[in-house]
């Protein structure tokens, strides 16, 4: 057969390269109505997300909606987040994960949830009258306030609301995706009359105060927009997509500069994947170039071992990862949702599997990790600080973020396993599924106990007799030379062009795809070259279970800050370590114990006899998914001296009752902050805030414990006076002279006991022609 079938495949394949230089729509993800998953753990994840979503009141989510539409609500809303003015978010996140579930599922409870929340919310959107919809508290009034041009943005707010725009993008996406994945028309018709609303709100407006506008976290707006031209190819759609993408964001990129340190990561994501679906529709060059630098720097060079990146939510210096290390808000699943999309709409676009070796690294090691596999809930910061843990949601405490894409997460597996082109089928997960190629009449069933096992089964159950390719992706973590194909049993000689083997015969039912892919060990290091390494059973990372000690709030309450594991935070020099001459030793003794991925290592320095595991199999524990290595004699001279310095610093934030980091959205958010005149930015990689008139954060002082207050400044900033208030009270004043020198450096207020309370509001008052800040840090200590 090889002799026959070679000359027309290396044919083929040239015209296929070509085909993806001219065409951006020869090839395409199937939709997820055609792919069904079969037992293993990512039916598993899908499952368990299903009791989640249906264990939610859609009555209280709907709550925001009826309340900004006049109408009665049937229930009181969802707390947390729900109800502290990002109101309304997790409702459009809800409406996207019933249609990914449905579409996946064909669930008939999910569909008749589908209609009663659709009929909800077309009752508000008619109450309104004018295709509006939205939870955001008060917003008719503010948007007719932005529509006349009274436009006040910062980072994390558009005239004093909480990321508004972001908020309402959730129900434009919502709205889309009940189209798209059940066909509801109703949901069509109210997606195109909140574009229209859109289109009026916001059409007045220049291109000054639209970028002005985007200054706040606006979510993939551009992309709804650019939706609803592909939809109905009015042009008014499109000039609002190209008018909502942010320039100060896609200029820099289209001239391929790195901007990105210091900035919050998930708000430019989503930009990114609009930019993207821009350039599909307009074929618009270097705005997909654009889009690809984005990737190419956020994947390269500031993602870690699970794939995901940023800590506190930002982008940290691409030549520093120990804050990745040290800190336990480390990568947030929002972040690699959003890569995950844009991954997929550029592999659609370009055809190159390195977007889908991101999408597997990613689907394994923190999508599947950020869902607990019995009890459901979700994850919003996975740190990588060896030691520590994760937090979990629960239903009716956590509305976070990272709990409607959660919501989506577990729903849409099916979208990344399969692809296709005019003619030739492309496998490229190897996930349990059954593949139901309706243009083509064409199913398969996929059999396999991967990564268990590197064995996978690909059968052809439904076709009439048919000659085209069948496309099996080869792995960045395999060698091809290593690859056993067997089709009906008998061994083939594979033919590979790119990253594909590529198998043609006239297929007729019953046929058999058998491949076995090579599964090994290997490492990563962290990729600033820190001597932090991960270890991977191919594409699988390797975790382990080090403590149960102290997992404070590993099911969130309903407090603010409750996504943080804010458990004790363990000396690092008491993490597991590997004592060896180089890197590449740490392999050398290890060996897999059983068929269940477990491995041991002889050289791991550590109190127990460590195994490790898949990190997906590791829940309600501290874990260590990045382990230092040293040699012996290094060990040896530097573990007094660190364990030292480690208690020190660790007894120095065991002493932290509160604390803020001013110009990071969530820990601003979390305190309460408010202010006039105020600006954030970036320098030497911490942010600070500061105003010309005040700004000011509420700070919870348990149990009264705290006793002073350290504020950090930076030692070159000179003709800075402003007063500190204490509850309205007068605590001291700041003077800056610009004597400290080039760093940053922490002035200490005492709190006088009448002043000293459980909940502190710290304000900081310009004086007359004067500026409050630069603050870099505000801490209440005991």
């Amino acid at each position: 057969m090889k002799p026959l079938i070679k000359p027309f495949i290396i044919f083929y394949l040239f015209s296929y390269t070509t085909l993806f230089a001219q065409s951006n729509t020869t090839l395409q993800t199937f939709p997820l109505q055609e792919v069904k998953l079969l037992d293993g753990i990512f039916k598993n994840a899908e499952q368990v997300d299903l009791k989640y979503i249906l264990s939610m009141d859609m009555d209280k989510l709907l709550a925001p909606y009826l309340r900004e539409a006049g109408l009665s609500e049937k229930a009181k809303s969802y707390g947390n987040w729900e109800n502290s003015g990002l109101d309304g978010h997790i409702g459009g996140h809800y409406l996207s994960a019933l249609s990914l579930m449905y579409a996946s599922t064909k669930n008939p409870d999910i569909n008749k949830r589908i209609d009663y929340y659709l009929s909800e919310l077309k009752r508000c959107q008619d109450a309104n009258g004018d295709g509006y919809l939205g939870g955001v508290p008060d917003g008719k009034a503010m948007w007719r306030d932005i529509s006349d041009g009274k436009i006040d943005a910062a980072t994390f707010s558009l005239n004093k609301k909480w990321v508004p725009l972001y908020n309402i993008h959730k129900v434009f996406a919502g709205l889309y995706d009940a189209w798209v994945y059940t066909g509801n028309n109703t949901a069509k018709d109210m997606f195109i009359k909140l574009c229209d609303w859109a289109t009026t709100t916001f059409g007045n407006l220049n291109e000054q105060q639209i970028q002005q506008m985007l200054k706040s976290e606006h979510g993939g707006i551009n992309e709804s927009f650019a939706d609803a031209y592909k939809l109905t190819g009015q042009q008014k759609y499109m000039d609002l997509a190209l008018k909502f993408s942010h320039k100060a964001i896609l200029d820099p990129l289209r001239n391929q500069e790195d901007k990105l340190t210091g900035i919050h990561a998930n708000t430019q994501i989503p930009k990114v994947i609009g930019f993207e679906k821009i350039s599909e529709i307009e074929h618009k060059d270097d705005w997909h170039k654009a889009a690809t630098f984005f990737w190419d720097n956020v994947v390269y060079k500031r993602t870690v071992a699970i794939g995901g990146n940023s800590v506190r939510e930002h982008f940290h210096p691409i030549n520093n990862f120990m804050p990745m290390i040290e800190d336990i808000e480390g990568p947030e699943t929002c972040n690699t949702y959003n890569m995950i999309k844009l991954s997929k709409a550029l592999y659609n676009q370009s055809g190159e599997t390195k977007y889908i070796d991101y999408i597997e690294k990613a689907l394994y090691n923190h999508i599947l990790s950020s869902q607990h596999p019995e009890k459901g809930g979700f994850v919003y910061f996975t740190p990588m600080r060896p030691n520590h843990y994760r937090v979990y949601s629960q239903p009716e405490t956590s509305m976070w973020c990272c709990v409607g894409s959660g919501l989506e997460n577990h729903a849409k597996y099916g979208e990344f396993i399969y692809a296709h082109n005019d003619k030739d089928l492309f496998v490229n997960l190897f996930i349990p599924s059954e593949l139901d190629w309706k243009e083509k009449k064409i199913k398969i069933t996929q059999t396999t106990n991967f990564p268990e096992e590197g064995n996978t089964s690909i059968k052809l159950t439904e076709i009439k007799n048919e000659n085209f390719n069948i496309n099996i992706r080869i792995p960045n973590w395999a060698s091809e030379n290593d690859i056993s194909v067997k089709i009906n049993g008998k061994q083939i000689q594979p033919i590979v062009e790119g990253k594909y083997i590529t198998l043609n015969k006239k297929w007729k039912k019953g046929d058999e795809i058998n491949i076995d892919l090579p599964l090994s060990n290997r490492i990563e290091q962290m990729p600033d070259g820190l001597p932090y390494a991960s270890i991977f059973y191919g594409p699988i990372l390797l975790a382990a279970k080090t403590d149960t000690i102290d997992l404070k709030g590993l099911f969130a309450d309903d407090s603010r800050g409750g996504h943080i594991a804010k458990g004790k935070q363990l000396p690092l020099s008491t993490a597991p370590q590997f004592i060896v001459e180089k890197k590449d030793d740490i392999l050398k003794n290890l060996t897999k114990q059983s068929n269940n991925l477990i491995f041991k290592s002889a050289n791991i320095k550590y109190s127990k006899n460590l195994e490790l595991v898949p990190f997906y199999k590791v829940h309600d524990t501290r874990y260590a998914v990045y382990f230092k290595y040293l040699n012996q004699e290094r060990y040896n001279s530097e573990e007094a001296k660190e364990k030292q310095k480690e208690a020190a610093e660790l007894a120095s934030k065991e002493k932290v009752v509160d604390i803020v980091y001013p110009g990071q959205q969530q820990p601003e958010n979390d305190h309460n902050f408010k202010g006039e005149n105020t600006e954030n930015g970036i320098h030497n990689d911490r942010h600070w805030r500061h105003s010309s008139s005040w700004f000011s954060y509420n700070l919870k002082n348990e149990n009264l414990r705290g006793k002073k207050l350290a504020i950090t400044c930076f030692g070159l900033d000179a003709g800075r006076n402003f007063d500190i208030l204490l509850n309205d009270k007068y605590l001291g004043t700041i003077n800056l002279k610009g004597d400290k020198g080039n760093n940053f450096f922490d002035i200490t207020f005492d709190i006088p006991q009448p002043l000293n309370r459980n909940n502190l509001e710290i304000k900081f008052v310009a004086k007359k022609g004067s500026i409050a800040g630069g603050i870099y840090e505000v801490k209440l200590t005991e």
